[in-house]
Parts: C-alpha cells; structure tokens; sequence
C-alpha cells in the first residue's frame, strides 16, 4: 500500500494571445512540488511559503477536499507544499499546485482517472486564488504540451508542441494585487467590435495550425492579440517597449503570459534567445522596473516524482 505520493507540475502560461480561456502551454520554466501522506484524519498542510494553510483557501487543500468527498475517502490527508512557481505572476502559479495534487491524490489511492476528469479535480482548486474556476492553466500543468480547453462538457485536447519551440519570459518585480486575476478580468471589455474577433479567432486558428504542423514560424507569429491585450497592458509598466524590444531581438510574437504582469516572447531555438531576453529586461527597465528573464521550452505534465 502507498502512503506518500510526491508528485511536481510545471508552470504554464494560458491564451497565448488570441486563445483567451481556451489555449494554455505547460512550460518547464518553474515547478510545484506536493507530497500527500495518508494521517489519521483531517486535511492538514506544511509549506515553507507565503501561502495560506487554511484548506478552504488554498488550491491543493480544495483539491483533496473535493477529491476526498467525490470517493468518500476516510483517511487524512497532509500536504506539503514546495512552491516553485512566483505566485501571481501570469504563470500558473494555483493551477501548478492544483495539478500536482489532483495527479498526487489519483496515485495515492489508486483511482487511474482518465486527463479530463484529473483537469476536472484540478480546476475545482482554482476558486481558492482567482475566485472562479478557469482550466486553461490547470489542464497544461496536468497534461503538460499545448492544450485546447473545450466546456461544456469539459474535454481537453493535447497537442505535442514543436521540438524547437522556445519562449522567452520577463518576470516584473513589481506590487501584485491580491485578487490580480479578478481586477484583470474587471478591465476585459464587454463588446468587442466583429472586426476584432475575426482577426483573433483566425490567429487563434493559427496557432492550432502550428501546432499540428509542428511550426514554431506558425505559432509565434500569430501570437497577436487585438482584444484582451490592449485592454490589460496599462497594468504592466514599460509593456509597449518591452514587446517593441523583444521583436526587434527576433522574437516572432509577443504577449501577456496569462493575466500578467509576466510577458512572454515565443522563439525557436536557433533564434538568440539571450538576446531577446535581455531586449525584454531592457523594455521594463526604460521605466525603471527590475525583471527576471527565463528561457524555456515547452514541458511534460505533472509527474510522478517518487514513492
């Protein structure tokens, strides 16, 4: 019998543009890391982070209150948390956590559940931080590769992304609010113009193309955003010349990762990636804010780490 499951997610970044809700790209730049232990009773959470440790309010500590009520599991459940990810920061940060649980808790007691219903359990922990349940991020961290969240009913599609696909983040060092993914979505317009639509619903189309074709060229330039992106770009300083700068760098597409602040510049390996990083660092710079840049590459899904 299995008492511990440790099991780490990667971080990811969600629309990718266009795909607003829809697309998310499991990315190896950060990782998660959740250990279950079967206790006595209670659900019960360790972390070294600035977390909360209430079950209620925490993404894991939901995860295994729902999955423990769905299979009406009578043991305890202690979960450590490892946070690897900047929390709110436009990398699934949440969903990471979440992810690593749901998969975690599927090993521990041996469910074998099918990606969906795992995205499913994920996304039940994500009212905990944003207030609503959102499965872009969740179903990239679970599944890993580039995914397609199609509702109701809830179905995933996973696509492999292309080997040399590369991304490019600049991670601002600036002041999150605290419900960031709600005051992001406050400031989404509520009519958008038929005109922009079409244009982001052919680039989002795009992007499926890439990744089908397994063509870095496809997807980074049909990163382009004319709805969501201008309405949330005043939240993050120096955006226009961050983006400006890491397109005259070689980057082919530039975006918000997620809700942001982050910003994320997709390449391709033989591009000069330190270079576009350091285009970004110096956009963010122009108005004096300090920045981490990561290069990184598409990532596999939560994984089983030991026994």
């Amino acid at each position: 019998m299995i008492s511990k499951v440790t099991v780490k997610a990667p971080s990811s970044t969600a629309n990718l543009g266009p795909g607003f809700d829809v697309f998310g790209l499991a990315i190896d730049a950060f990782y998660d890391t959740i250990t279950l232990t079967k206790t006595k009773s209670g659900i019960k959470i360790i972390t070294d982070d600035n977390i909360p440790t209430n079950p209620e309010k925490n993404t894991a500590g939901l995860v295994v209150k729902n999955m423990k009520k769905k299979f009406k599991i009578k043991d305890g459940i202690e979960i450590k948390i490892k946070k690897g990810i900047p929390a709110g920061y436009g990398m699934g940060s949440s969903a990471a956590s979440a992810a690593a649980t749901a998969v975690a808790f599927d090993k521990l007691f041996g469910l074998k559940l099918n990606g969906n219903s795992l995205v499913e359990f994920a996304g039940s922990g994500e009212k905990a931080s944003a207030g609503t349940v959102h499965y872009d991020n969740v179903a990239a961290s679970v599944l890993g590769g580039f995914v397609i969240v199609k509702t109701n009913p809830l179905d995933i599609i996973r696509i492999e992304p292309p080997t040399n696909l590369r991304m490019c983040i600049a991670v601002p060092t600036i002041n999150v609010p605290k419900k960031k993914t709600k005051v992001s979505r406050s400031v989404i317009p509520k009519k958008i113009k038929l005109s922009d639509s079409i244009l982001n619903l052919s680039n989002a189309a795009a992007i499926v193309a890439g990744f089908m074709k397994k063509d870095s060229e496809i997807i980074g330039n049909s990163i382009k955003d004319v709805i969501v992106e201008p309405a949330r770009q005043h939240m993050i300083p120096g955006f226009a010349k961050v983006k400006e700068n890491a397109i005259k760098a070689g980057a082919l597409g530039v975006t918000i990762s997620g809700a942001g602040p982050s910003v994320i510049a997709f390449s391709k390996s033989s591009a000069n990636l330190k270079k576009i990083s350091l285009a970004m660092a110096k956009g963010f710079a122009s108005t004096n804010t300090k920045c981490q840049t990561v290069i990184c590459k598409p990532s596999k899904g939560a994984a089983n780490k030991r026994k």
